[in-house]
């Protein structure tokens, strides 16, 4: 069985990273999304397990000292985590991990995992990004505006990553990233058992 790959995805808020990811786990059940890990406190709707692994600061920190994070930040007083032991497994049991994390993380974890593919999700322009975040209802006009300012920090570091899709169709956004996952697959680097095995036979 060959090893599953590492797929990690970085965007700005409001251009679809979500959804696109929901859409393509439901279409490729191959994908499995890891959960991250959070100090913060749970919010209504949200499940352990399943929104994030909810720990108090202290576990949080006991889980760095340990060493069980692929990579962590700390935001707004609360931390973040990519707990390692799940993602290390699902890859060992050929499953190909999904990882959405901002643009520090992905670095980080780069680092680790030199051959992880690194995929940018791109807004198709600021126009429909503002719009976006205007039509989420859940933000004030300052903090979109904040939000704008950030996401223009973040487009800066976009070329550090192997592909970028625009989400300007959420379809054709989807297709483009289980395309780059089929892309993957097939490199070489991934598949260089699979000649073995066939010379074997």
């Amino acid at each position: 069985m060959s090893k599953g790959i590492l797929i990690v995805v970085s965007a700005p808020a409001g251009c679809g990273k979500d959804t696109i990811l929901e859409q393509a786990l439901k279409a490729n059940g191959n994908l499995y999304y890891s959960v991250s890990a959070t100090s913060r406190a749970m919010r209504p709707g949200e499940t352990d397990g399943v929104s994030y692994h909810f720990r108090t600061r202290e576990q949080f920190e006991q889980m760095i000292a340990d060493g069980e994070l692929l990579e962590y930040t700390e935001y707004v007083g609360n931390y973040y985590g990519t707990p390692k032991k799940a993602v290390t497994d699902m890859l060992d049991a050929g499953k190909d991990v999904v990882l959405k994390i901002e643009i520090e993380g992905a670095a980080n974890v780069r680092r680790i995992f030199p051959d992880c593919t690194l995929v940018f999700i791109l807004p198709p322009s600021f126009a429909e990004l503002e719009r976006r975040l205007h039509k989420r209802g859940t933000e004030t006009d300052d903090v979109i505006k904040q939000r704008l300012e950030t996401a223009r920090k973040e487009l800066e570091f976009a070329g550090n990553y192997d592909y970028l899709i625009t989400n300007a169709a959420l379809e054709d956004a989807v297709d483009d990233f289980l395309a780059v996952v089929r892309a993957e697959k097939c490199r070489r680097s991934n598949r260089e058992g699979v000649i073995g095995e066939l010379l074997a036979e």
